[in-house]
């Protein structure tokens, strides 16, 4: 049984939580966080863009901290879960792994490459798993769609377009502060550049556009990513902060593949989750498919998110997907955009 302790609890710890409840050999067994209330089961008033809001939780048998350092020396704990602002993630995540515990982190990894690589390089050193919790891949949708593209039963991919727009959040203030989330071109836009790493590679160029906040920031970004050896292929992302509330929260895809197109849509539409296209497979002959995928439930993906890292702390190999070298890759994609969009022009990666 892996034993986890999350450090942080805001909507992406009570999140990760409640994802773990279904974890296969794994478990919550400490929580740490500064507030006595939520120390005592008092989760009222924590929420987000997608689940139920908080209420009150029965914490009996898991332990409680209010100190990071006092939970780190809890030879109990196996698998550290930090929830934390990205502007803490890179010395926290480091004093856990140095502490003798593996790590999952939140996306991002860090606010700047050089804090990324010294946790890479940590990780290295102390022979601890650092895992990065990019939950996109572990979505049924993009699961789905990764297992379509990579099967080659429909053919190569020919163009590609994802989506990721959202209000500005009245429920995190860590994301609203740009200084510690890194902006909307990082804090949400990573979601989709480390997802199109993971289906494609990397790119050997960008190109993008966007609206730039104090000449460091982007608010909202359109990127074309470019392969110099695949010149026909079309992939492209946007993203940002700049939806009214009436649509607080919508991602999707649409992937033209030659013998197929995938779609795919889901919002917050007037306060409620609303699947404006479900996964659809549209084939030769017009034939129209809606593959079956299991619970709609968001804290799904979560749960398959941790089950992973769990995997990997009991097998010693990390999938692709949670690796801290692919979410320092997704990270410097990231910023290669916002530099193109500052620079306006092409950036090389």
């Amino acid at each position: 049984m892996v034993s986890i302790g999350i450090l942080g609890l805001g909507f992406m710890g009570m999140t990760h939580y409640r994802g773990i409840q279904k974890v296969r050999r794994g478990k919550v067994t400490a929580i740490c966080t500064r507030h006595p209330k939520k120390r005592a089961g008092d989760w009222r008033g924590l929420g987000g863009n997608f689940g139920e809001p908080g209420g009150m939780e029965d914490l009996s048998g898991i332990r409680t901290y209010e100190q990071m350092e006092d939970m780190l020396t809890d030879p109990d704990i196996d698998l550290v879960d930090i929830c934390l602002p990205t502007s803490q993630h890179c010395e926290v995540a480091i004093a856990a792994m140095r502490a003798g515990k593996h790590v999952l982190v939140e996306k991002p990894l860090s606010l700047s490459l050089r804090d990324a690589n010294r946790m890479v390089r940590v990780a290295e050193k102390t022979g601890k798993l650092l895992m990065v919790a990019h939950v996109l891949p572990f979505f049924p949708e993009f699961a789905y769609l990764k297992q379509v593209v990579d099967g080659g039963d429909y053919g190569k991919v020919l163009g590609a377009h994802f989506k990721r727009i959202i209000s500005q959040p009245n429920w995190s203030s860590a994301f609203a502060n740009m200084e510690s989330s890194g902006g909307p071109g990082v804090d949400l836009h990573i979601h989709d550049t480390h997802y199109i790493l993971v289906l494609f590679g990397r790119p050997d160029r960008v190109v993008s556009s966007g609206r730039l906040v104090r000449d460091k920031y982007v608010e909202y970004i359109s990127t074309s990513y470019q392969f110099l050896d695949q010149p026909d292929l079309c992939v492209t992302c946007a993203s940002g902060a700049i939806s009214k509330r009436g649509r607080s929260f919508m991602h999707g895809f649409e992937v033209y593949l030659e013998d197929a197109t995938v779609l795919y849509e889901f919002s917050t539409l007037r306060g409620k989750p609303t699947l404006t296209m479900p996964v659809t497979l549209m084939t030769e002959g017009g034939k129209v498919q809606n593959p079956r995928l299991g619970a709609a439930d968001p804290v799904v993906a979560f749960t398959r998110e941790i089950q992973a890292a769990v995997d990997a702390v009991e097998s010693g190999d990390v999938a692709r997907e949670l690796s801290g070298e692919s979410a320092a890759d997704a990270l410097r994609l990231c910023f290669k955009e916002v530099d193109s969009v500052r620079r306006r022009q092409a950036v090389r990666v």
